[in-house]
């Protein structure tokens, strides 16, 4: 059995099969530890400055308290969890990094809910910040579009509340763990 530990090549093609099987076993490892790395994003949320009436965490946290008592899916309710994690680090393309983190594991539909929110969004702030109310009128027509409008309206807008109790975080250890357990892009919930 081989000791190495790293591939030995200079540039790809030139790789070996015992290469490929090492960066095989190192990845999957890797990806044994994804469900806290994700869940450390989530938590990412309470740090910064913020002005919103609650943290972002939060919000989050509301989102998919709000999602798992209307008796969504748990790929559902983790879209709903994970909507904003792009905000810490990608925050002018916010969507679209959470998206990428939960595509590989949830349905077309709710990667695509969850990248395009923030133009929906816009329907209730814009007018207040000089923006366009409308943003998301580009995607009329779309057949996800009334379903990104109601994501926004029951799971999204409404998820400021001082006074609303959410369940914490450990709660939704387990949905994001059967969610990131799934064979990736074969979601169809």
């Amino acid at each position: 059995m081989s000791t190495k530990t790293r591939a030995t090549y200079r540039t790809m093609a030139e790789g070996t099969a015992e290469d490929y099987a090492l960066i095989d076993r190192a990845e999957e490892a890797n990806n044994a530890g994804l469900v806290p790395r994700v869940l450390s994003l989530v938590e990412a949320l309470a740090d910064g400055r913020q002005a919103y009436p609650i943290s972002r965490l939060d919000h989050s946290l509301q989102s998919a308290t709000r999602a798992v008592d209307d008796g969504r899916s748990d790929g559902y309710v983790v879209a709903a969890l994970l909507h904003d994690v792009g905000d810490t680090y990608a925050p002018h393309a916010h969507g679209a990094f959470a998206a990428s983190v939960i595509a590989p594991y949830v349905s077309e539909r709710l990667a695509w809910i969850v990248k395009v929110h923030p133009e929906f969004q816009q329907y209730y702030y814009a007018p207040h910040m000089g923006g366009v109310r409308d943003a998301r009128e580009k995607y009329r027509g779309h057949q996800w579009f009334d379903d990104c409008v109601e994501f926004c309206e029951k799971y999204d807008q409404n998820c400021f509340d001082v006074d609303f109790e959410h369940r914490p975080l450990d709660f939704f250890r387990p949905m994001v763990e059967r969610v990131f357990a799934r064979e990736p892009w074969t979601a169809t919930d």
